[in-house]
């Protein structure tokens, strides 16, 4: 019988043993003898023979004319997966020439670091920037731009270093925490130069209010009372939030992790959204609605016009994307045609003359993004969502599941994201209505394009479906009661194709 005493003895021989033949050897035969064995144990820990066996098998079996690329491709599957090395921030201009924001992500892919993808953001001016002249705001954009290079490179790179950038949730994670801890450090900055100015500053004399004279009959005192009270002020309204500078940062970086996760599963960033919204891809996918903007107005507008921000066009449910541009092109000449001939008879002959082209359709849009916690503005039949400032990807895809069927995409100011990579998340999100402007700009056509080329790839892989609704609507009446005074005045060619029904969107 065997006894553990037995296997120590055992063992302590071939110790001996190993440790005679070693001292036999010479110093160079000892070290290569002991490479071999460190390498042997590595090879098995790693499965390397089973691995390279398995390898060699499969590439006689398919014999594949690419052998070593064959090869290749076995091993990069088995390999780790990629892991973010460093993000990296600059400064960058757009199409229209603004200061904005490039992220670029950097991942190890393959023991190799390697750029995957960047983003580019544009500062979206709020409610508060837009009161500035254009010296005020380019200084502010440049603080925004400033601030969010610095974010980048610094806070956001060293947080990220190291995840996985298929992870978007996680990422998306870490970057709301880091933004909300900035806002509530300003909070408190803001909170302390509040008190101090109110510490240092002198009391203020309050002079005591004159007494009321007297009156000599009831009538005169009720009249007083009547205009005390009609004279009572209305409470102030809210003031806008400002836009914490540096946000750009959280918003371009969320994206360009999404896109990177996008490249490194094969797939186009709106599958990847869509998988990611759904945890899994729909087998079916549908292009939004395209609203396209026939007219855009402002307070510089002429008469009446100028109580409008733009007029926008809703097509019918079931037009691809090229239809729906070619028939724009030719409403928008119509439109053009009747402003033209319409401006020396005055501007109330022009309005009746478009609003007869318009309808009777006009919807309120609710813009979600500023303060997407508030309660829902009353009359509002669809909201607008946009990709700017902090707003993740996932914020996107909770948006758009808390308001399932009833988010618009829109990008008529400032256009945050420059390249085609809106078209691909609005698809992605399965939105219903998408809003890129007008048909003019480069960034706006190459987000056209950029449609057009998915709705010919979703149509060639026969997963590409029409919505016969697109709840909530937009239209205050049935399409085919406003068809009928819109084909009075527009042509035949134009209405045969499109309901001509235009939204009227009032800030």
């Amino acid at each position: 019988m065997v006894t553990d005493k037995d296997y120590r003895e055992s063992d302590d021989t071939w110790t001996m043993s190993y440790q005679g033949f070693i001292g036999r050897l010479s110093k160079e035969d000892q070290d290569f003898y002991d490479i071999k064995n460190a390498a042997a144990e590595f090879y098995r820990v790693n499965r390397i023979p089973q691995e390279i066996e398995r390898a060699l098998n499969e590439l006689f079996f398919h014999k594949p004319e690419d052998v070593h690329g064959y090869l290749a491709n076995h091993f990069t599957n088995l390999s780790a997966p990629p892991t973010i090395s460093r993000l990296k921030g600059k400064e960058v201009y757009d199409a229209r020439g603004h200061l904005s924001t490039e992220a670029e992500v950097f991942c190890i892919v393959c023991n190799k670091e390697k750029s995957m993808s960047s983003a580019v953001a544009s500062s979206h001016f709020g409610p508060m920037e837009n009161s500035l002249d254009w010296k005020a705001k380019s200084q502010v954009r440049a603080d925004h731009v400033m601030t969010a290079v610095q974010w980048i490179n610094e806070p956001l790179n060293n947080m990220l270093k190291g995840q996985n950038p298929c992870d978007q949730s996680e990422v998306d994670h870490i970057l709301s925490n880091f933004f909300m801890a900035c806002v509530l450090e300003e909070k408190d900055i803001w909170n302390k130069e509040k008190e101090e100015s109110r510490s240092t500053s002198k009391p203020e004399v309050v002079l005591p209010s004159p007494p009321p004279e007297q009156t000599k009959d009831k009538k005169s005192v009720d009249r007083g009372k009547k205009s005390n009270t009609a004279e009572k002020p209305f409470p102030p309204a809210e003031p806008p939030e400002p836009v914490l500078p540096g946000s750009l940062a959280i918003g371009s970086v969320s994206l360009a992790v999404a896109k990177t996760g996008a490249q490194i599963h094969g797939v186009p960033l709106y599958k990847y959204i869509a998988a990611l919204k759904n945890r899994k891809a729909p087998a079916k996918f549908h292009i939004p609605v395209s609203l396209v903007t026939l007219l855009s107005c402002g307070k510089n507008s002429p008469g009446k016009l100028n109580l409008l921000e733009e007029v926008i066009l809703i097509p019918k449910v079931g037009q691809r994307v090229k239809q729906i541009i070619t028939m724009t092109l030719e409403l928008q000449k119509e439109m053009m045609r009747i402003m033209n001939t319409s401006t020396k008879a005055g501007d109330i002959d022009q309005w009746e003359k478009l609003s007869n082209v318009i309808g009777d359709s006009c919807s309120l849009l609710s813009d979600i993004m500023y303060k997407s916690k508030a309660p829902p503005l009353l009359g509002a039949r669809g909201y607008i969502l946009k990709h700017i400032h902090e707003t993740t990807v996932s914020d996107l895809i909770r948006i758009t599941s808390e308001h399932q069927g009833s988010v618009l995409m829109g990008t008529t100011c400032s256009e945050p994201c420059s390249d085609d990579s809106l078209s691909d998340i609005a698809v992605g999100l399965g939105l219903d209505y998408v809003k890129l402007g007008g048909l003019s700009g480069a960034e706006r056509m190459t987000k056209y394009n950029r449609l057009i080329s998915i709705e010919e790839e979703l149509a060639q892989q026969g997963i590409l479906v029409f919505k016969e609704k697109h709840p909530p609507p937009l239209f205050t009446e049935k399409p085919q009661e406003q068809s009928t005074t819109a084909e009075s005045t527009l042509s035949d060619t134009a209405c045969s194709q499109l309901t001509a029904s235009v939204s009227i969107k009032k800030v």
